[in-house]
């Protein structure tokens, strides 16, 4: 079970450094960071968002249960 929550806290760390940020320049402070549509970028569709929603939610159920052992 340990060996399975570090293996997913080091997913789930390289998955958030891989992730661009919105705010990356200081351009981005004024909204000139739109680099996908007119609002912005298009984060509904980026698969790094739901991998590490989903690598988010093993790292609580993950650590809730290690807790309570």
């Amino acid at each position: 079970m340990e060996v399975v929550f570090f293996l997913d806290c080091l997913a789930l760390i390289g998955l958030i450094l891989l992730q661009m940020s919105e705010h990356a320049t200081l351009g981005g402070a004024f909204g000139a960071g739109m680099s996908s549509t007119v609002f912005g970028r298009d984060t509904t569709r980026d698969p790094k968002k739901l991998a590490t929603g989903v690598l988010g939610a093993i790292f609580l159920a993950l650590g809730l249960t290690l807790a309570l052992i």
